[in-house]
């Protein structure tokens, strides 16, 4: 049977047929239909089953906020899971399958849940899993992780694109209806640049929907005229298609647009990222259904929704509507379905009274309309069959039953506050109109105190076309300081709705338990009762024993609903009980989008220093850093690495070495309070370093364990320049920011990541100073820069600064210059030194030298559970500073006590190497009968220095016991004998190093 209309349908071409399959049957919608709209043409009510009852469900809504009509969409590569009927435009061989069921939609072996639905209440899985424990393993788990979930995920890689788009405007407003359009015009003729979105296909809302008359003509003429006139400034901009998906600190906004619903020829969907001096939410209201037994079944929707599709796609979901409501707005859907031919036999009004001019108009059309009573429940499985009708002040003795195919449901409107609130906007609760809205007395406020969100329309609570549009032009006007006349505006006046929380009143168990609420994760008035009863009175504890409002739509149609039931469980306000959170975004936005181009080869973009070219054309092997990739060694022809590394370490101690150290982080700290800033990142004191000086120093995080390390340069008396490891840039900064917007936000101080904007060389050797000097430019003697030090000059003509720091325990400068000289310099270095020996090392030369050296390796010696004291680095921490983030952590007794794994050498019995990360063993067993052990090597070399393998270990007690012999496991099952020694094997008093 076909349910679409002979006449009607203002967003549809009947001329144009648009054939589809769902659930593999051939069917027939026309342009202009969404997926939704065009299954209820084809007479297909069942749309999908509810996730824990699989319970049957159709259409509920028209719009963002429909729980239950989700669908796969598309095949293959283009699968998309989870997309909502009603938001998917029809398009020529569009494929879509019904989600959530086995073997079938009409019959699905899951609803054998619904029949055990008494023994599956809110919360039964904290409490059913428990007991006997191997069945969770073997029984309970994998039941659970196979029926977990919504669709299914795509097949292949996505072959589509999707990009990011960046936007400055002076006034971003989200929401293109009537409201939308008017603060658009007012601050588009105030000559401000503005960004206007909407996030359906069509501008104007509801307006011409509900009949509105602006300015004395239909709500349509005015909006074709505003459109119109907005598309003609060159300041504003217009979006369809286009969600604002979240508000975030200073003004940033995140919106999501969709570009193409088929295959597209360019981008499939756009993110945009915007930085708005104001926001304006004009994100209208969303309709709240009424809790009755069987408001699931399919055909009981939403009286606005419903309008929509007889209004705008010509689709009647019913022939014989019931209606139930508390309020006078759900009389235009009456009005509607009778305009298009169809019947209304009954209007249920839980108020005591019904005397507004719409009840009355609907009244001369010949519809009965009964006071005070509600639907005790719905008759029907997989459609509606008709209602019984109760007293709305009784617990559900039904007095009659009238036959019908549709019901519409009407509870009220709610603003859509979400975007408000998601910055920091309070709501206020509007007892008159049973709603939360937005409290323009606290709105989100940036750091100077001035509010950057506005809502303005039905989105602020002023929900009739009238005062919406009045209040969006004054609180437009007076944002911008300008006079703005607002349309006139004819609407029908309606009287007081009356709360209505649940049909009936006084309704029994057996009515409650099939009252849902959160109809996708099936949350039924029952279960919220059972909530409060069992102790969870928060509303937030609510939400999660229960899980309303955690489904997909994320509570827009159950969470004032169960928020009014917990009231009343409870015997408290509704304001009293409060919100749950809103979280961005306002609705799923795929992960695609997020990523943007950021995906395949591209998806960690690979980060080369400016000498990566000469590297490769010499033969470097490569070592993933971070997103870099450095020099591990450079091999010659027939030369093995272990022999290139061997060869790299040599040279460099007896002649010079380069070393391309560009990637190490580079952090600007600067303001009145950067010395203030510092001491409390390091553990050692750092404000009393000189300019023109470097300061070793450790960072470690808030539970006083290492996190990085590196010199401090003091460049002024406000600036600092902080070295990272290589690994550590992006994360530190990340960090530095973390504090200082979160804990120290009102410091003057700002910091700057730099590192990609100078590359660094290392020139170490005994014969480093020689070939600086011979490049000419600077004076580096010892006397004009010490160790420690640092200065800037010039370098064979380049600007530079140099650094006189070591991490191999030999002469060495590090010299800084700006990134597009560093290829320059590096030649010059090549070219010079080719008399003096010089040759490039690779990151594991470097390791053995630190090694050597007795240097840690963040990474290697710490691993998330090491303190400084761990590593025998007691001398950086100060005991001057009262405070720097990690001392609390610290001062933890177990932090202090005497058996902690500490830093030492090793140097194995007959000159072999340990493996990395081979563990010592002890005597003795534990409870799981493994060996005990007392320690770990943490990095292990052949050190061509020495001629033998080192190594540099974690062990128990590790300084007290130097000269004792241990024996650390091999794989093989085989132990290796190593001697505890000082961590420092070369040149211990650091003679090298200072010449």
């Amino acid at each position: 049977m076909s349910l679409r209309l002979s006449t009607g349908g203002r967003l549809i071409d009947r001329a144009t047929p648009v054939s589809f399959r769902f659930n593999g049957r051939h069917l027939k919608g026309v342009k202009g239909d969404t997926l939704a709209s065009a299954l209820l043409a084809n007479d297909q009510m069942l749309m999908g089953r509810s996730f824990k009852y699989h319970r049957p469900r159709g259409v509920m809504a028209a719009g963002p906020e429909e729980p239950n009509a989700l669908m796969g969409v598309g095949r293959g590569e283009r699968f998309e899971p989870n997309q909502r009927a009603t938001q998917q435009p029809l398009t020529g061989g569009l494929t879509a399958q019904s989600q959530n069921h086995w073997p079938s939609l009409e019959f699905d072996v899951g609803a054998i849940n619904a029949r055990l639905s008494r023994f599956l209440p809110a919360g039964f899985y904290y409490k059913t899993f428990l007991f006997p424990r191997p069945a969770w393993k073997h029984v309970f788990e994998p039941v659970i992780r196979q029926s977990a979930g919504l669709g299914r995920p795509p097949e292949g890689p996505d072959p589509d694109r999707y990009e990011h788009f960046n936007v400055n405007v002076d006034i971003a407003i989200v929401g293109g209806g009537i409201a939308g359009l008017q603060a658009a015009l007012i601050a588009g003729r105030a000559g401000k640049t503005v960004l206007l979105m909407e996030q359906t296909a069509q501008w104007g809302g509801r307006a011409p929907v509900d009949g509105d008359l602006i300015d004395g003509g239909p709500a349509q003429a005015w909006i074709d005229a505003a459109v119109a006139d907005l598309a003609a400034m060159e300041n504003v901009q217009m979006r369809r298609e286009t969600m604002g998906a979240g508000v975030y600190d200073h003004g940033y906004l995140l919106a999501h647009e969709t570009l193409s619903h088929g295959v597209p020829e360019g981008p499939r969907q756009r993110l945009w990222r915007i930085r708005a001096g104001h926001i304006v939410t004009a994100t209208g209201a969303i309709e709240r259904p009424i809790p009755f037994a069987g408001n699931d079944v399919p055909g009981v929707m939403l009286a606005s929704a419903l309008r929509d599709f007889v209004v705008n796609y010509g689709v009647a979901p019913g022939k014989r509507t019931v209606i139930a409501t508390n309020n006078d707005d759900a009389y235009r859907t009456a009005l509607a379905v009778l305009d298009a031919g169809l019947s209304v036999p009954l209007i249920v009004d839980a108020r005591p009274e019904v005397t507004g001019a719409l009840p009355e108009q609907v009244r001369a059309r010949g519809v009965r309309v009964d006071a005070g009573t509600a639907i005790a429940k719905v008759k029907g499985g997989k459609r509606v069959e008709g209602v019984a009708i109760c007293a709305q002040d009784g617990e559900g003795a039904v007095t009659e039953e009238v036959a019908c195919d549709a019901v519409a449901m009407s509870g009220g409107w709610s603003p859509v506050p979400h975007l408000w609130s998601h910055c920091g906007g309070k709501n206020t609760w509007d007892a008159a109109q049973a709603h939360f809205a937005p409290d323009p007395d606290r709105a989100p406020t940036g750091a100077d105190g001035t509010a950057f969100v506005t809502a303005v329309g039905a989105a602020a609570g002023t929900l009739q076309g009238d005062v919406a549009l009045g209040s969006a032009t004054a609180r437009l006007a007076a944002l911008l300081d300008v006079s703005a006349d607002a349309p006139a505006v004819e609407v029908a006046a309606e009287a007081p709705l009356a709360a209505c929380w649940m049909m009936p009143a006084r309704a029994s168990y057996e009515l409650r338990s099939k009252m849902f609420l959160d109809f996708q994760n099936d949350v039924k008035v029952s279960d919220v009762q059972l909530a409060a009863q069992e102790g969870f009175v928060s509303v937030e504890h609510t939400k999660r024993y229960t899980t309303l409002g955690m489904a997909t739509d994320q509570g827009k149609l159950s969470n004032i609903n169960g928020l009014a039931i917990l009231a009343q469980e409870l015997g408290e306000e509704i304001p009293n009980v409060g919100t749950t959170t809103f979280r961005p975004p306002y609705a799923p936005i795929s992960m695609a989008s997020i990523a943007g181009e950021a995906r395949g080869e591209i998806f960690q973009p690979l980060r080369r220093t400016p000498m990566h070219d000469w590297h490769e054309a010499h033969g470097a092997t490569w070592e993933p850093v971070g997103h870099w990739r450095r020099p591990y060694a450079f091999p010659r022809s027939g030369e093995s690495v272990h022999d290139a590394v061997q060869r790299e370490v040599t040279n460099t101690r007896q002649n010079v070495g380069l070393l391309d150290a560009s990637t190490l982080g580079k952090i600007i700290v600067k303001g009145p309070d950067a010395a203030r800033f510092v001491d409390m990142l390091y553990t050692n004191l750092m404000s009393t370093l000189k300019p023109g000086k470097c300061r070793y120093g450790l960072m470690c995080n808030e539970n006083g364990f290492l996190v990085d390390d590196g010199v401090v340069a003091r460049l002024d008396e406000d600036t600092f320049l902080c070295h990272t490891t290589t690994g550590g840039a992006d994360r530190i900064h990340a960090h530095m920011e973390e504090w200082l917007q979160t804990e120290w936000w009102d410091w003057k101080v700002f910091t700057l990541n730099a590192t990609e904007q100078f590359a660094q060389i290392a020139v170490v050797g005994p014969k480093a100073r020689d070939l600086l000097h011979s490049l000419g430019g600077m004076d580096l003697s010892k006397d004009a820069l010490p160790f420690m030090g640092w200065a800037d000059g010039t370098i064979a003509g380049i600007p530079a600064r140099v650094f006189r720091i070591s991490f191999s325990g030999e002469l060495s400068f590090e010299v800084a210059v700006p990134a597009n000289r560093g290829r320059a310099l590096w030649d010059k270095l090549v070219e010079a030194g080719e008399a003096l020996g010089v040759m490039p090392y690779g990151t594991e030369a470097l390791h053995i030298m630190r090694a050597e050296k007795g240097f840690i390796m963040i990474g290697d010696e710490t691993d998330g559970t090491v303190i400084p004291q761990d590593l025998g680095l007691d001398w950086a921490i100060s005991k001057k500073k009262d405070d720097f983030i990690g001392k609390r952590g610290q001062q933890r007794s177990f932090l202090a006590a005497d058996d902690r794994w500490r830093l030492v050498g090793l140097e194995t019995l007959d000159g072999s190497v340990l493996p990395d990360g081979a563990y010592a063993v002890a005597e003795g067993t534990n409870a799981n009968g493994q060996r005990n052990m007392q320690g770990r090597v943490t990095s292990s070399y052949h050190s061509p220095t020495l001629g033998r393998g080192i190594a540099m270990a974690l062990v128990e007690r590790g300084p007290d016991r130097i000269g004792e012999v241990v024996n650390f496991a091999m794989t093989d099952g085989s132990e290796v004998p190593a001697r505890i020694c000082s961590p420092v094997f070369f040149d211990p008093n650091g003679e090298k190093q200072d010449v």
